[in-house]
């Protein structure tokens, strides 16, 4: 066995030097391997959102013409969103241990380039394809999810689960909506950032379960999770079919605020920046500034 083998957790310092050569190596990447590894991305934080939305469907009672509860459940609040968290935690496990490019966590690369070893133009290039590819991903996983017609089981209960969450996303102002992005890249990237410590791939999940879990709870925004709530929500609102809606007791019309304008400007643009300012700013500056400012090159 090797002298140097060692099972110890990383600890801070080792943490930001990991951190700046995993941002040296992303930023290197060419643009075809960047941009199907943001796709998968995409694609693995939609599994996520699809995990959550199911298990949280069914927590509202729906009642019959009769007024009977034809589907539904009480649950508190606290505990609805707990599940949701818990299950969502999917997403980045399968980023992080699967091998894939996520926007939220890349603005760690910000420790790289505040060294001097990312140049901006790398920083920005890599943000683009990487936010294009997971916009990519994430809504062609919607699509499919669309025609498996998965929105009609449970009575229905898990579309309109979806229809609940795109409404409320979209019903946000903007300053609201960057705050909430803010609030939630700051755990995304805390969870990325304590993956550095890891050893193992059990290291790994621990260190991610707990802050995704708080996020999702809190109910905080992530742009690329979005990139699937909203667009999903907005398939199943004009292509739902008659029997569906009829199912759950509403029509296209109750859900006003749900459309792909308030989507992208009202939602999307503000959450990005949220986003970028809590995971670059609040978490990767910060870093840098502690453990990295010192060795960064005269």
């Amino acid at each position: 066995m090797s002298d140097d083998f060692n099972i110890d957790a990383l600890v801070p310092p080792q943490m930001a030097a990991k951190a700046e050569a995993v941002g040296i190596k992303k930023a290197g990447l060419s643009f075809g391997t960047t941009f199907m590894l943001a796709i998968l991305a995409g694609a693995f934080i939609g599994l996520g959102a699809i995990f959550a939305t199911t298990v949280s469907a069914g927590t509202i009672t729906i009642k019959d013409a009769a007024g009977a509860a034809a589907f539904g459940t009480t649950l508190p609040y606290g505990v609805i969103r707990l599940i949701t968290g818990l299950s969502f935690t999917l997403g980045l496990i399968l980023v992080v241990v699967g091998g894939a490019e996520l926007f939220t966590g890349n603005s760690l690369i910000i420790m790289a380039f505040m060294d001097g070893k990312v140049s901006l133009s790398q920083l920005m290039r890599n943000w683009g394809i990487v936010f294009f590819g997971n916009f990519i991903g994430s809504i062609l996983t919607a699509l499919i999810m669309f025609f498996t017609k998965q929105y009609t089981f449970g009575a229905g209960s898990i579309g309109l689960n979806a229809l609940m969450i795109g409404e409320a996303k979209t019903s946000q102002d903007f300053i609201q909506a960057v705050a909430l992005g803010i609030m939630c890249n700051a755990l995304v990237c805390l969870a990325v950032w304590m993956c550095y410590s890891a050893r193992s791939t059990t290291d790994k999940i621990l260190a991610i379960i707990p802050p995704i879990t708080a996020f999702v709870a809190a109910g905080f925004e992530h742009s690329v999770a979005n990139m699937y709530f909203i667009p999903i929500a907005l398939f199943i609102k004009s292509w739902g079919s008659p029997a569906f809606f009829e199912s759950i007791g509403k029509t296209a019309e109750s859900f006003p605020h749900l459309t792909w304008g308030n989507f992208m400007v009202g939602n999307l643009l503000p959450v990005t920046i949220g986003n970028i300012i809590g995971g670059a700013v609040m978490v990767g500056l910060v870093y840098w500034f502690v453990y990295l400012r010192e060795n960064k090159p005269a």
